[in-house]
């Protein structure tokens, strides 16, 4: 049974998925738009959004800041880290209280036929 289970398997182990979502992450806050497959943009998207909602809160408390950047360096490329606390990025999202990415599916990829999509940043 699969009770209480959540998130895509994506055929890879838990340490491959771990990296393959922490790249994804800081591709997608350096780029600010990334292509992928829609299973993993959909995966990311709920992997994104409470990490930036980390970020929105502090800005408002230097302790907290510093608080939220140890926290956000354990699990993101440094690089990525100083861009998401950066006032700059943060105060695109000022109006929002959630869904700081949006999904765009694509055509199939040609390839192999994988479901291909756009995840990037509203604004």
């Amino acid at each position: 049974m699969n009770h209480r289970k959540s998130g895509r398997i994506l055929s890879r182990n838990r340490n491959q998925r771990r990296a393959l979502f922490r790249t994804l992450v800081g591709s997608l806050v350096l780029h600010e738009r990334i292509e992928t497959t829609l299973a993993k943009a959909k995966e990311l998207k709920d992997k994104v959004d409470p990490i930036v909602n980390r970020a929105k809160r502090s800005s408002v408390d230097a302790a907290k800041k510093v608080a939220v950047m140890r926290e956000l360096r354990r699990t993101l490329p440094t690089a990525t880290v100083a861009k998401l606390v950066s006032p700059e990025f943060i105060s695109r999202f000022e109006g929002r209280q959630s869904g700081f990415t949006r999904v765009v599916k694509l055509e199939a990829r040609k390839g192999d036929g994988a479901e291909m999509a756009v995840i990037e940043f509203v604004v």
